[in-house]
């Protein structure tokens, strides 16, 4: 199998020299990641967002707090602490990615999934409403909103949103309250136009620094790291995988053409890894284990579990055509990738040092 897959279009980094960016969310795993790009890039970062809900926990790994302009621990519900923050920030740019994000929690609290997900994205955007110099923004969703019907295709923005689960049917909300949002208050027609809006679907994101729990590569690495088999729910579930920094090169690009072009961009967007990486949960443990020098063993979670989708895969054409962006990295360089970060981790390495060293590999075409 080929390492690299067509490269397409990178990051502009002289775009993002200078730009104010508003980040919900900058406390987790995905966030953290985006904070220390857009800071190596010369953007203005306000983050704002939940203390970390992890120990240890990659915001404070790669000191995030330390990195980006202004950190702010609050919560998206408090609408009034949302806009005095934005409006200081004075962001020209707005990316959401706070959220509750795990199936199984979503299963267990259901209101505050709710209240997170869809409530929060309306506070978000109803903040936006009120602040007059925000150009482009991006609401990061799952590609877990559609309709699954697990008849086999892949997922095209234009399917029906759906989700059988509080988690997932939040999310779909959560498009939904976007949506109409962007009609009513942010197109041309409507008297609005300054503000070009768009959502980002994207799959299971993977990396170096996500200790959460529930979740494969954090549960695989701690059952490596103690000698004991994998605790799993459905070793044959299949799933889009994909390293962290692919779908944030996406989500990049996507900024850049909204601030640019506006609505011709405004709209949803999916993410996702080439074909041949929607793969069963356990190839991924056997290439995990291959890389820890584990044998690649499991075992099944000893209780009946709530409805998980068993196939999920995403037709990223849409990205590829208009934004010509391309995953890069195969699941097996991805997971070499988070092989090394924990194991430099491991040894008490240089992880900010290293988590730029692997974006700036990502983006120079190599691995």
């Amino acid at each position: 199998m080929e390492d690299l897959v067509m490269t397409g279009a990178n990051v502009d980094k002289a775009f993002w020299r200078g730009k104010r960016v508003f980040l919900t969310g900058h406390t987790g795993f995905k966030g953290s990641w985006l904070s220390v790009w857009l800071v190596s890039m010369g953007a203005h970062v306000t983050g704002f967002s939940l203390a970390p809900n992890t120990d240890p926990s990659l915001f404070e790994v790669l000191g995030v707090e330390h990195q980006i302009d202004t950190s702010i621990f609050g919560n998206i519900n408090d609408l009034d602490a949302l806009v005095k923050a934005m409006r200081a920030s004075q962001a020209e740019i707005v990316i959401h990615m706070a959220a509750q994000p795990l199936v199984r929690y979503g299963y267990a609290n259901p209101l505050e999934t709710y209240t997170t997900n869809v409530l929060g994205t309306a506070h978000v955007l109803e903040a936006i409403r009120q602040i007059p110099y925000v150009r482009a923004v991006l609401v990061v969703t799952t590609d877990k909103c559609y309709e699954n019907k697990e008849h086999g295709n892949p997922f095209q923005e234009s399917d029906p949103m759906g989700g059988d689960d509080p988690y997932s049917s939040s999310k779909a909300c959560a498009e939904l309250v976007t949506t109409a949002y962007r009609k009513s208050y942010f197109t041309t027609n409507q008297g609005g136009g300054r503000t070009a809006i768009a959502t980002a679907r994207a799959g299971n994101v993977i990396g170096g620094g996500d200790w959460s729990l529930d979740r494969l590569i954090p549960d695989a690495i701690r059952a490596f790291n103690s000698g004991e088999p994998v605790v799993i729910r459905n070793p044959l579930a299949i799933r889009p995988w994909q390293h962290v920094i692919e779908p944030l090169s996406g989500y990049l690009l996507l900024l850049e053409n909204l601030f640019h072009h506006g609505d011709q961009f405004a709209s949803a967007w999916n993410f996702g890894p080439q074909d041949s990486d929607t793969r069963s949960v356990s190839s991924v443990i056997e290439l995990m284990a291959m890389r820890w020098h584990r044998p690649a063993s499991w075992t099944l979670i000893d209780a009946e579990q709530p409805h998980e989708a068993q196939l999920l895969r995403l037709d990223c054409g849409r990205a590829h055509d208009k934004l010509n962006w391309h995953p890069r990295w195969s699941l097996e360089v991805a997971i070499e990738n988070i092989s090394t970060w924990h194991r430099s981790h491991h040894e008490h390495g240089d992880m900010l040092a290293l988590s730029l060293a692997q974006i700036a590999q990502h983006q120079s075409h190599t691995h």
